[in-house]
């Protein structure tokens, strides 16, 4: 191809992905009811228990590969009239983590809180908060996984500007891991899949510890506090006791 002929044909490729192909132009589909649109009357009829099912079994349609057909359209169109989500997920900001994605959900499903390490910041609690006094969610869900590198920074006591501080809040999870005389550090896998574990359990205790807001929903029933691991090579999220 001439030299010349090259911004020519970008200018045509660049045409069609912005305005189409006029040949191939069609009247739009009309958008479908979503029946699972998130409403109040759903929100308000679902428990925690029943909240939880919803969330384990759309990951399991993720790690399948199975995703769900949503109109993106016609929820954006629909969430403009408020929000009625049913879980808060707080998660790291590790970008292999898609959340929405992890548990086959879309717009107006669940409020995604992220912070690398996944832990309970203030802010992340008075967030928590608002979503579940205010907005009814029946979840708080810490959702820690695998490799964390803010896990791997704690284990070896980095230093870097701000970060430190965060990484000072994972300590607790690494002090409290026994074993492990050998090497204590990102070196050693096992050591980091316990710490890992034991961040998300420590955050679930802390949760509970630092909101008497959201300790009493959940003394009430109201709503759930859980934590869970998500493996980077599957997808799947495992339930921490």
């Amino acid at each position: 191809m001439k030299k010349h002929t090259i911004p020519l044909v970008l200018a045509i490729i660049s045409s069609i992905l912005i305005y189409g192909d006029e040949k191939e132009k069609t009247t739009p589909a009309p958008r479908k009811e979503d029946p699972l649109q998130p409403t109040a009357e759903i929100q308000k009829a679902l428990d925690p228990e029943e909240v939880l099912e919803i969330l384990m079994a759309g990951n399991e349609k993720y790690v399948e590969g199975v995703l769900r057909n949503v109109d993106i359209g016609a929820r954006r169109d629909r969430a403009v009239e408020g929000q009625f989500p049913k879980a808060y997920i707080l998660s790291c900001v590790d970008s292999r983590v898609p959340v929405e994605k992890v548990f086959n959900l879309s717009i107006g499903d669940i409020f995604v809180g992220r912070v690398a390490g996944n832990i309970e910041t203030t802010e992340q609690l008075g967030s928590m908060e608002f979503a579940s006094a205010v907005s009814g969610v029946k979840i708080v869900m810490v959702l820690g996984h695998d490799a964390c590198g803010a896990v791997k920074g704690a284990c070896d006591k980095v230093k870097l500007g701000n970060l430190t501080a965060l990484l000072n809040q994972i300590q607790p999870a690494v002090d409290q891991v026994e074993g492990h005389a050998g090497d204590r550090s990102s070196n050693n896998a096992k050591f980091v899949d316990d710490v890992i574990k034991q961040n998300v359990l420590t955050t679930v205790s802390d949760i509970r510890k630092r909101s008497p807001v959201l300790l009493k929903l959940e003394k009430d029933r109201k709503i759930k506090i859980v934590g869970g691991v998500y493996s980077l090579a599957t997808g799947k999220v495992t339930l921490l006791d």
